[in-house]
């Protein structure tokens, strides 16, 4: 099983501390051992851990356009 998690300010404004991000996904590391990955912005800041079991190799997450912006 995966695991998600993170911080959201409905104004838009907050900038979160990757620290405070990074001990939330150690947190739920047992939901997804085998990758992590993190999203920060003004307002919002994602987490999640992966638990590969399917597409092992090429599953990478999180997945972006080709040039990256989304």
């Amino acid at each position: 099983m995966c695991g998600i998690t993170g911080l959201f300010d409905g104004a838009g404004k907050r900038d979160f501390n990757l620290g405070l991000l990074k001990r939330m996904a150690d947190a739920i590391a047992h939901r997804g051992p085998d990758a992590d990955g993190f999203h920060t912005e003004a307002g919002v800041a994602l987490a999640h851990r992966r638990l590969a079991i399917i597409d092992v190799a090429a599953g990478k997450q999180p997945m972006y356009t080709g040039d990256g912006r989304v």
